[in-house]
Order: C-alpha cells, then sequence, then structure tokens
C-alpha cells in the first residue's frame, strides 16, 4: 500500500486530470507524457506528478518505455477482446434486469440517445456526397458527441438495471480504455456506425417488450460486435502507433 503523505491529495488531482484527459483523448495513446512539461502546466514540482504517473502506470493506462519515459499504453488486442467478453456478459445482464424494471422515460432517453447517433450518420454521409471527408475538425466534434450519446445509450440501461455492484463493475472495464477510442474506430466504417444504431433499436425493442431474454441475449450481441470491431481497430493502431 502507498503510504499516504501530505501531497497525496494533489497526486490524486493530478492523476484524476491526466487520467480524464487520456479517457476523452485529449491525450492520444502512445502519446509521451513529460514530467516537467506537466509540472509546468500544474504549477507543481516534479515530484507530485512524478507519483501521480506511478498511480496511472499501476492503473494499466500507462507505461514506462525504454529512451521514451511515460507514454499513454496502447492496450493489447487480446486485452481488449477479453474484456468485451466480460463487459458482454454484465451488460446483458443489465439488459435482462433493465427489461423488467425500465420506464418509459428510460425508454425515451435511450431513443434519444440513439438518434444522436443516427443524425451523426446522416451528417458524415451528407458530407460524403459534397465530396468531404467527414475527417478534420467537424469529426472531431462529432466523435465527442457520439461518444457521449453512445456512453448515455449504455448507462441508461445500468440505472434501469437497478444494481450498483453490476453498474461498478461495468464502470471498472470502460475505464480501461480511452473513451473516445470505440467513436475514432467506428468514424471511418460505415457500415459498422450502421450496425451500432440497429443493434441498439433492437435493444430498445426488447427492453420495451419488457422481454429479459431477448434484451439479454441482443446486449450481448451487440457488445461482443463492438469489442470485435474495437480489437481489430487496436490491432492496426499497435502496429503503426510508434512507426508511423
Amino acid at each position: 500500500m502507498t503510504p499516504q503523505t501530505d501531497e497525496s491529495p494533489l497526486v490524486d488531482d493530478i492523476a484524476a486530470r491526466i487520467r480524464a484527459r487520456i479517457m476523452n483523448g485529449e491525450l492520444a495513446i502512445g502519446k509521451p507524457l513529460r514530467q516537467a512539461a506537466l509540472a509546468t502546466e500544474f504549477g507543481v514540482s516534479r515530484t507530485p506528478v512524478r507519483e501521480a504517473l506511478r498511480q496511472l502506470q499501476n492503473g494499466g493506462l500507462i507505461e514506462m518505455q525504454p529512451n521514451r519515459g511515460a507514454v499513454v499504453r496502447v492496450p493489447a488486442p487480446w486485452e481488449v477482446r477479453q474484456a468485451y467478453e466480460v463487459r458482454a456478459e454484465l451488460e446483458g445482464m443489465a439488459a435482462r434486469r433493465a427489461a423488467s424494471r425500465i420506464t418509459e422515460r428510460g425508454l425515451a432517453a435511450l431513443r434519444e440517445h440513439n438518434a444522436v447517433l443516427c443524425e451523426a450518420v446522416a451528417r458524415a454521409e451528407g458530407e460524403g456526397t459534397r465530396g468531404g471527408s467527414g475527417q478534420g475538425v467537424h469529426a472531431e466534434g462529432a466523435s465527442t458527441t457520439t461518444t457521449a450519446a453512445n456512453d448515455c445509450f449504455h448507462t441508461v440501461i445500468c440505472e434501469a438495471a437497478d444494481n450498483p455492484w453490476l453498474t461498478r463493475m461495468i464502470d471498472r472495464i470502460n475505464e480501461s480504455f480511452p473513451r473516445n477510442v470505440s467513436s475514432l474506430a467506428l468514424a471511418g466504417d460505415e457500415r459498422h456506425r450502421q450496425l451500432n444504431i440497429r443493434q441498439h433499436d433492437a435493444v430498445i425493442e426488447a427492453l420495451a417488450a419488457h422481454d429479459a431474454d431477448r434484451a439479454d441475449a441482443l446486449m450481448r450481441e451487440h457488445v461482443i460486435s463492438s469489442g470485435e470491431h474495437l480489437t481489430a481497430w487496436y490491432e492496426r493502431r499497435s502496429q503503426t502507433v510508434f512507426h508511423g
């Protein structure tokens, strides 16, 4: 156990701020984290920054590399696949529980979040028709919006499941990987973006019908599908992040 010191609250705060920037993609996977630059940015000495980085290393978000120092860690593809296998079981359970508990307001929230994803696909298709690439500043903003909408979709179901232990276990898995990566993986794949929306629609229909077995099966299928797509993205990324 790490001993508590007078700097512990400061270290925790710095670690939380760096963690948030990793999770939202501001600090991209593979990016070096320079102690001196971070100390200057946060207005502190290098000591609490070094301890914060050690804390993040212990949590698996960063790693120490020879001649590079601390970098935002690129998860191994097998880690992503295994994590999503567990997440599929947990979120399937959440959907099963939610089927008998979700309210009309909860169902409306699910439809609203999925509509945001539909609108993002429609905008991307429109830009493609006009000859745009769908990338760049607008795509980055869309990624933030769709990441939030997708996260909220799954959060509504977890909340409806009404089991804090289950929610904490799902959160722990989600917090192991940067949250923007799922949207980045979907950004260049229209087929999978549309599949994601259709799978959400099917889960909503099962929940609205209070069909626990179907909600469970559909959610498992959805999470496994997303996990395989994300695993493939990490496989490609791991080959280029330090060489491209």
